[in-house]
């Protein structure tokens, strides 16, 4: 696997929203990402004050559902959200079963690392990593790369997992930062690429981070724009770098979503009726009052006001945009939740591919 600056790595959560907007990406641009799958968490029931399942509960259908919704393509995979205290019950690291489980699908999966993990994780990836010819993927923070150890602690672990450079995948999460100024932020930012270790040796190098916000309840009601920070200023560090001639990073992100996993007692929420839609550099957000009290047949009224406004990108754009234009026309059902979050994911994802397509001058059509 290789891949450079025209690519796209969005992070993914995989719930159903998530996979089911990339199973319909046609087939020819999903050849431009790759995605950063997060095993998603177990949750936590606060009805009985417990896990929703057992960890034997939760693992066996993920990878089959990467198998079913992206094939044999590359993808990352990260274990992040699941406890590292965590244990099959017949005493397995969930993170050997998970990927023992994905290459019994044929499933072409990179596992992520993070420095500093705990070593039973970080023994279960060693031995992955020495079974398969996949390399390995170092997932950093900014604060990571701020130590003044941080060199060591990648030979450490490169030399540790029996890894090179040109083996592994490097990715910076920004996480989701006050990237304002915007100026101020992009100087950081740069000083920190700048030094870091090998830079021009990773097989890829990929930055990700997002602006949007960590709750809908931080949105009013109404007609809504949000900038997304993160995709201007990887616009002005493209341009910044291009004249330094350092290497350009491959762009990534959160999608629609923010990364902090957000536990909350779904008795007590009522969600919003809600479209997020991707434009060139923010989100447009149309959010009407909660569905438990005002239902689910306001959204088409949204898709009406969307697919009305100069911003909607047209019936052909993705499959997201003909959903919301038929919605408008009531050819539709007005959908759920994990609806509307296939719809506007699987419109950001086209929406992302085309815009680095045309900053990087690449070739992507419909």
């Amino acid at each position: 696997m290789s891949f450079n600056h025209y690519h796209y790595v969005p992070c993914l959560r995989w719930k159903q929203g998530e996979y089911q907007a990339v199973l319909n990406l046609p087939e020819h641009l999903k050849d431009f990402m790759t995605p950063l799958i997060e095993v998603p968490e177990i949750g936590f029931d606060f009805e009985t004050r417990s896990p929703k399942k057992t960890i034997d509960e939760h693992l066996p259908s993920f990878a089959k559902r990467v198998k079913d919704k992206w094939g044999d393509r590359f993808c990352f995979v990260d274990m992040k959200l699941i406890e590292p205290s965590e244990r099959m019950t017949d005493g397995m690291h969930p993170i050997t079963y998970i990927f023992n489980d994905l290459e019994s699908y044929g499933c072409m999966a990179v596992p992520v690392i993070k420095p500093k993990i705990d070593p039973q994780s970080e023994n279960a990836i060693k031995d992955i990593v020495s079974q398969s010819d996949r390399g390995l993927c170092i997932r950093i923070s900014l604060e990571d790369v701020a130590k003044a150890s941080f060199n060591s602690t990648i030979d450490t672990l490169l030399l540790y997992i029996g890894s090179n450079t040109e083996e592994c995948d490097l990715i910076i999460d920004l996480h989701a930062p006050n990237f304002l100024p915007l100026e101020g932020f992009l100087k950081l930012l740069d000083k920190m690429i700048v030094k870091l270790p090998y830079l021009d040796q990773w097989r890829t190098f990929t930055i990700i981070g997002t602006s949007f916000h960590a709750s809908m309840a931080e949105v009013k009601r109404g007609f809504a724009v949000i900038q997304r920070y993160e995709w201007q200023i990887y616009e002005m560090l493209c341009n910044n770098f291009t004249d330094k001639r350092i290497r350009l990073p491959t762009f990534g992100d959160y999608v629609i979503n923010h990364p902090n996993v957000l536990n909350v007692d779904m008795r007590l929420v009522k969600p919003a009726a809600t479209i997020r839609y991707t434009i060139d550099d923010a989100w447009i957000i149309i959010k009407g009052p909660n569905v438990r009290d005002h239902g689910y047949g306001q959204y088409r009224e949204h898709c009406k006001t969307l697919v009305a406004s100069s911003q909607f990108l047209g019936v052909d754009f993705s499959y997201g945009d003909e959903y919301i234009a038929n919605c408008a026309i009531g050819s539709a059902k007005t959908g759920n939740l994990s609806t509307w979050r296939k719809v506007g994911t699987n419109h950001h994802l086209t929406k992302v591919i085309f815009d680095l397509s045309n900053l990087h001058g690449s070739s992507c059509s419909l």
